[in-house]
């Protein structure tokens, strides 16, 4: 049971990770917060159901929704969300609104109705008298390559130094020929491109609903806050605790306690470190 607990968690951490990733991305390097991030989600989650309706393959259906959300996300960013850059509570405002045109959509596509879509590798491996599942393992396994790569496109390019350079100084960016307005428009599509991507690996373990995002986007946000924003680690460290807590006190105890005590946990860490758990404090 201890095992088919941890991977339980795992599994389910893996999730939470993929969405804080993209939403962490945005909250870090352009300093507003997305509230539309959880319909991205959505978005490539339905973009998998569309595919699965088709009886087109499902894991052609994973591929593309990374691209079908992030070139929603450049429309978006290109159209209405960069004239909020300088006024981050309009931009909170703008994100949410957008968001609940998305949702609605949606659930005037598929009504308030579950949608199950089957995993593209079903079945369970089983090592000895333990069984895992072998998609969830294919999800832990993205997740890995996918906060890894993410890492070093951001620390280790080129393209990485330029992205951080116009979002720490724009100015001084302007100044070295760097195209800032590029540089927060690819920012932007590449959190969509993740955040689809979360959709569409977790669409085969949830099924699809209209309010599907909106649960992950709560918990991204509170993961965000916990970590702390700013840096690339804190975002996913703090992702790692709540998707711990969030999937691991359901075996222990009441599940609706389990998700009070998540919340009261996040606001007694936020209340002693503000900054955030793996944000260094300044002396």
């Amino acid at each position: 049971m201890l095992i088919d607990a941890a991977f339980d968690i795992v599994s389910f951490t893996s999730f939470v990770v993929l969405v804080v990733l993209g939403l962490g991305i945005i909250a870090s390097m352009m300093g507003i917060f997305n509230f539309a991030h959880g319909e991205f989600v959505l978005l490539g989650a339905y973009t998998v159901y569309l595919f699965d309706v088709w009886d087109l393959p499902i894991w052609l259906g994973m591929a593309v929704a990374p691209f079908a959300v992030a070139l929603i996300g450049l429309i978006l960013e290109r159209t209405i969300i960069h004239r909020f850059y300088a006024a981050p509570i309009i931009a909170m405002l703008g994100t949410y609104a957008i968001g609940v045109m998305i949702r609605e959509s949606v659930r005037g596509l598929i009504g308030g109705l579950y949608y199950s879509v089957p995993e593209p590798l079903p079945g369970q491996i089983s090592i000895g008298e333990i069984s895992v599942s072998k998609w969830r393992l294919i999800v832990i396994l993205i997740t890995v390559i996918v906060v890894y790569g993410s890492y070093w496109l951001l620390k280790r390019t080129s393209l990485g130094l330029r992205i951080r350079a116009s979002l720490e100084n724009p100015g001084l960016a302007r100044s070295s020929r760097i195209s800032t307005g590029r540089i927060y428009a690819l920012t932007f599509t590449f959190g969509a491109a993740l955040a689809g991507l979360a959709g569409a690996l977790m669409v085969p373990a949830f099924s699809l609903n209209a309010d599907l995002g909106v649960r992950f986007l709560i918990q991204g946000f509170l993961a965000i806050m916990l970590g702390g924003v700013g840096t690339f680690e804190g975002p996913i460290g703090g992702a790692a605790i709540i998707g711990v807590t969030t999937a691991g006190f359901p075996w222990v105890m009441n599940p609706v306690l389990a998700d009070i005590m998540v919340f009261v946990l996040a606001i007694i860490a936020v209340r002693f470190r503000p900054t955030g758990l793996f944000i260094k404090r300044r002396v």
